[in-house]
This record gives structure tokens, C-alpha cells and sequence, in this order.
């Protein structure tokens, strides 16, 4: 019906609604960059020792694509129903996706199929699972471990992490698992316990808590903290890497 070369109705405006919505997501990622920037300036640390993890879940692939033309390398998502779709959606870019939600071990093997790093390695038995089906699937994946700071010993947090007196295990299990790397810790800023709203002190405890581990696995340096409220605070703190959605994509739609 179309085969005479004329353009189907409706093209010329899904490609302006295109355009329109990488303007406003470069927009939006400058902005970030020029927060990263200065917070980086105001705690005297070079610009190239953070580095920006653009957080998509529940924005489409479309989005994820847009995001690999300007220049994004690094995505996260943290439902793998969600993620593991987008993520073949979008297997022809060049892209290392992060996964950083709560993760069971019935979707470990769907999530070692494209993650290059997990988040939230946060109990044994989850090192146990994602270290079977990276080797099963031939990869290695990289493991931050997740740490909660609203958790008492022994214990997980609310959104998931192990808490502070459990760390040392814990990596101890993941740099002898095969498959795996050690690559650091992660945590979310508490919304109860000592920290809770005291965003700087509860990243600076993870910094401690990353000088300790180096000490016993020097490889494992990086360090995740700040969201796009407080990735300021992150930055203060001397996290490696931050974790923005919502400054970059927009207020996120209700999820279903």
C-alpha cells in the first residue's frame, strides 16, 4: 500500500515525538553532569573518578536506545520481568547493564544472561546460584555487595542488603566463587535506623566500610551510593559510581 515511496501517515510525527524526546533527555543528562561536576569540584576530586549509571526501569527500550546515542554505556533496572526483555530488545548496543533491585534465585539464571554486574549480593545462598549459572552460562559477572545500613547484625534490611557485621563473609564467599568478581559494595540511603536522613554519614560509613574491604581485596573498588536526591551527598562521600533515574528519564509512571 505504501511501496510508492510516500511516507506512511503518522511517520513525521512519531520522529518529531522521537526527536523531542532525546532533546529532553540530553537536557536532562547535562544537568546531571554539571551536578556531578560540581560536586566533584567542591570535594576536590577529579571529575573521571565518578562515573554515571542511568537508572531505566520502567521507561521503554526506546528510551535505553536514545540513551546509547548520547553517549550512555551503563543502564540499571531492578525487576528482571522488566529487564530481561529491554535487555534483548536492546542486545545490539553496546551496552553493560547493572542489575540493582532485590534478587530471588529463581531469576538468577535469566538475570546472568545479561547483566554484567549484580548490584545486591546480599546472602550466601544467592552467591551460590549466580556463581552456577555464570559458569553454566560462561560468563563473569561482577558482584557488589549490597549493604544495609538500617539492619541490625545478623540481619537483611528492608530493601534488601546484609548488614555491616556481615560483609567480610560475605565477600570472602563471592571472591571464591567461580564465575564471579568481587567488585565492591553498594548501599541505599536507610529510611530507618541511625542513618535515615542523614544521607553524607550513612555514605561515608560505606566508604569505611570499602576501605576495610580493600584492605583484604584491593581489586574490589567500587563503590555505589547516591540516587538522583542525594547523589550529591555520594559524590561528597568519594562513591565511584551513582545511580541516576529519575533526573535523567522523568518522574517514573505508576507501575501496574
Amino acid at each position: 500500500m505504501y511501496g510508492s515511496g510516500r511516507p506512511r501517515p503518522g511517520a513525521g510525527r512519531g520522529r518529531a515525538v522521537t526527536d523531542d524526546r532525546k532533546t529532553q533527555l540530553a537536557q536532562n543528562l547535562a544537568q546531571v553532569e554539571e551536578r556531578i561536576s560540581a560536586a566533584c569540584a567542591k570535594a576536590g576530586r577529579p571529575r573521571d573518578e565518578v562515573t554515571l549509571i542511568v537508572v531505566t526501569k520502567t521507561y521503554p527500550a526506546s528510551d535505553v536506545r536514545l540513551l546509547a546515542e548520547l553517549g550512555v554505556r551503563l543502564v540499571a533496572e531492578n525487576r528482571d520481568q522488566e529487564a530481561a526483555p529491554k535487555a534483548a530488545e536492546c542486545g545490539d548496543l553496546s551496552l553493560t547493564w547493572h542489575f540493582v533491585g532485590q534478587l530471588q534465585t529463581n531469576k538468577v539464571r535469566s538475570v546472568a544472561g545479561y547483566a554484567g554486574v549484580v548490584q545486591s549480593v546480599d546472602r550466601a545462598r544467592l552467591v551460590t546460584a549466580l556463581s552456577k549459572e555464570a559458569v553454566r552460562a560462561e560468563r563473569e559477572l561482577g558482584c557488589l555487595i549490597q549493604v544495609a545500613l538500617d539492619a541490625e547484625a545478623g540481619e537483611r534490611g528492608e530493601r534488601g542488603g546484609v548488614a555491616p557485621d556481615g560483609v567480610e563473609a560475605l565477600a570472602e564467599t563471592i571472591a571464591g566463587a567461580e564465575g564471579l568478581r568481587l567488585d565492591g559494595v553498594m548501599t541505599v540511603a536507610p529510611l530507618a535506623g541511625p542513618y535515615a536522613g542523614r544521607e553524607l554519614a550513612a555514605f561515608e560509613r560505606l566508604m569505611e566500610m570499602s576501605s576495610d574491604l580493600r584492605v583484604l581485596h584491593p581489586a574490589a573498588n567500587m563503590v555505589s551510593a547516591g540516587m538522583s536526591a542525594d547523589l550529591e551527598d555520594a559524590v561528597a562521600a568519594g562513591a565511584t559510581h551513582v545511580r541516576v533515574g529519575t533526573a535523567v528519564l522523568g518522574v517514573r509512571p505508576r507501575l501496574r
